[in-house]
């Protein structure tokens, strides 16, 4: 971590971070209000994650990651944005879902971009498995969303796939495949990036409520 980070983490992470527990989370006390909160995992360097929490002061920002310097480069940002909307999680997702987040608490789930694991050997590694949509499915209140986007096809077919047989999921696109990029996400450094080097991008969206 650099220096400035290191500062982050002393002084900013007890007023912005959530320490790891087995308790359920009470989002009310944790962010001072009752408001709709959104998740975002793997946050990175939460470029995307402040931008949101900056353009939608009226919602709630919870944010995953386990890499301690991207946390600390988030804390950072907060401090310049004078952010009072985002709370962190330094931690592994799953668990934390698993753990600590209630059933029907979110209104949205956000994963942008997550390791491809692209040689096949190592697809089960890949986040994006029938029982972690489950899991994301059990913590969406009714009618909460769950956008996904990522930068490698194979991964954006087998996100299709997967998440679109759930049973409580429904696919937002009106062709039953990918949705523009919403407006409401921002173009990350990671993603421009990509766009230079003639990379696609899919974007995926769905909304839980029975089918």
């Amino acid at each position: 971590m650099t220096g400035a980070q290191e500062r982050a983490w002393r002084e900013l992470w007890p007023a912005l971070g959530i320490e790891n527990s087995e308790a359920p989370l009470d989002f009310t006390a944790a962010f001072g209000r009752d408001a709709p909160v959104v998740l975002e995992i793997g946050f990175g360097n939460g470029e995307s994650l402040v931008a949101l929490a900056s353009a939608h002061a009226e919602r709630n920002y919870l944010g995953l990651e386990v890499h301690p310097p991207g946390v600390g480069h988030l804390l950072l940002c907060c401090e310049a944005g004078k952010l009072r909307n985002v709370r962190v999680i330094c931690d592994d997702a799953v668990q934390v879902l698993q753990r600590r987040v209630p059933d029907a608490s979110l209104d949205e789930v956000l994963l942008y971009f997550p390791d491809p694991w692209p040689k096949k050997r190592h697809h089960k590694r890949r986040i994006v498995q029938s029982p972690f949509v489950e899991l994301v499915t059990r913590k969406l209140k009714s009618g909460g969303i769950f956008r996904l986007a990522t930068d490698w096809q194979p991964y954006a077919e087998h996100m299709l796939a997967t998440v679109g047989s759930s049973p409580v999921l429904q696919n937002e696109s009106a062709t039953g495949d990918y949705v523009d990029r919403p407006a409401s996400r921002p173009v990350t450094r990671f993603e421009r990036r990509g766009q230079r080097l003639g990379h696609g991008v899919w974007d995926l969206a769905f909304r839980k409520g029975r089918k």
